[in-house]
């Protein structure tokens, strides 16, 4: 059986086996409704309290401050459509920027329909936002900042302090899309001046299903779910305990070994660029080296349809994307290559290789010939080469 060797773990991560252990007893045995008053219930409230006050330990947030939730794309749907109805009567202006996740666009594009304004800052060549260009875009109708901490394709680590302290100049709420780094790099939420952070368990070795939303004490969101009063009244709907103790348990082990992981993936994702730029002539990276997710790799390979390398290598037993996962179906170039200021026919030719936990130095070495004979077989085919 041909060996598979998974590069794409910026789209999901498989569950860590010691996180699977910690979440099995919560499916059967321990099983309790957090909402009920008799002892299975009070035992799975307990669990709930104690997941909440370790994930806020590693924000330096109170526990009262952590929502649980289905993962980022609620996250994010709470804090900006909760944020915009909470504080409507102060104004109806939103600033964002243009390399967004879906969940974030969209999110603003169902309230542009509501009346809402939004302004799209723009990103350099990089694609890092413009710190100064939000801060003109500011209004008295400006209610709520949302710039992602890390770019989802091409890795880019945004600058959340500078704009966090613009934010707190114009007492205006600011949050923060920390689905790729919460778990991958280090996290203070009073350090980078967020009133709301969104993070997702299955990005960093946690099940699919869980997630959280921080939201800063006296920051008001307006519930967009109505049922029980779960979650201090932001968030109706029975919590997902399984799925939350996973959550906490992916946690504990990311924030337990982010120092060395990081390291490792830092000499993965430079030995792969290194090796592909010696193997491959007029294969360029998007985005910088250095304000970087360590493990994220997109690059433009030219005269090779990104949708035609991804497939050659799936063949060879190599997963791999064309960007992210929420909108890789779709045929148009991405949008946070475009933003960026990459053509189209480049934009079309890129391939994101997202390492991880269990990629070694002989799965790095295995793509790299893979993908230069895939490549080299493209190119010959293609009339513009």
């Amino acid at each position: 059986m041909k060996k598979r060797i998974y590069l794409d773990y910026g789209a999901t991560t498989p569950c860590d086996p010691r996180v699977v252990t910690a979440m099995l007893p919560f499916f059967s045995k321990r099983f309790g409704n957090p909402s009920s008053i008799h002892s299975h219930g009070q035992e799975a409230s307990e669990i709930l309290d104690k997941a909440r006050e370790k994930i806020a330990g590693y924000l330096g947030a109170q526990k009262s401050e952590i929502i649980f939730t289905s993962g980022g794309t609620e996250s994010d749907n709470t804090a900006i459509k909760g944020v915009a109805y909470a504080y409507r009567k102060k104004g109806n202006h939103i600033i964002t920027s243009s390399i967004e996740h879906p969940a974030v666009i969209k999110s603003c594009a169902s309230l542009m329909d509501q009346g809402f304004k939004v302004t799209h800052v723009p990103v350099d060549k990089n694609g890092i936002v413009d710190v100064n260009e939000i801060e003109k875009a500011i209004t008295t109708e400006t209610i709520l900042i949302s710039v992602m901490h890390a770019n989802n394709e091409v890795g880019t680590i945004q600058p959340i302090e500078d704009i966090g302290k613009i934010a707190r100049k114009y007492n205006i709420c600011f949050h923060t899309d920390a689905v790729q780094t919460f778990g991958h790099i280090p996290l203070e939420v009073n350090k980078l001046g967020v009133d709301l952070l969104s993070a997702s368990a299955h990005k960093l070795y946690g099940p699919k299903g869980a997630g959280f939303l921080y939201v800063r004490k006296g920051t008001r969101i307006k519930p967009f779910m109505d049922g029980g009063g779960q979650e201090m009244g932001k968030r109706a709907s029975t919590e997902n305990v399984p799925g939350i103790v996973g959550l906490a348990k992916a946690s504990e082990i990311a924030f337990g070994e982010i120092k060395e992981e990081t390291e490792r993936l830092r000499h993965l994702q430079q030995k792969m660029v290194q090796g592909i730029s010696e193997r491959l002539q007029d294969v360029g990276l998007n985005g910088p080296m250095g304000k970087r997710l360590p493990g994220n790799i997109n690059l433009s390979v030219r005269y090779a349809e990104g949708e035609s390398v991804v497939m050659h290598l799936d063949q060879e037993g190599i997963s791999c994307s064309t960007g992210s996962a929420c909108s890789s179906s779709e045929h148009e170039p991405s949008h946070v290559l475009k933003a960026m200021g990459v053509p189209d026919d480049l934009a079309r030719s890129s391939v994101r290789f997202s390492l991880g936990r269990f990629t070694t130095e002989e799965d790095v070495n295995f793509v790299i010939d893979k993908l230069s004979e895939a490549v080299n077989k493209l190119r010959a085919i293609s009339p513009c080469y």
